[in-house]
């Protein structure tokens, strides 16, 4: 991710609480959490139940939300809430 200013960021964090609480409504979990790999610019996104969900599922529901939000990470990776 390339330097941003206080305000820019400040805004880029919005959006990406923005998809995790997307992501939250859409597999209708009670909790959820994300992590940031600025490395390797991945950000994990971590919901309770998605172990619920069979693979083809999280594809059905993830993917017109991620396409729709213009969040420039390498990747998201959706992983089940660790205790």
């Amino acid at each position: 991710m390339d330097e941003l200013n206080e305000s820019e960021y400040e805004a880029w964090l919005e959006d990406v609480e923005y998809l995790v609480n997307i992501l939250k409504e859409s597999f209708e979990s009670d909790d959820a959490r994300y992590v940031l790999d600025e490395e390797n610019d991945i950000l994990y996104v971590e919901l309770e139940g998605l172990q619920d969900y069979m693979e083809d599922e999280i594809i059905e529901i993830a993917e017109p939300i991620l396409d729709t939000l213009e969040l420039d990470f390498e990747d998201i990776i959706l992983l089940p809430l660790k205790a």
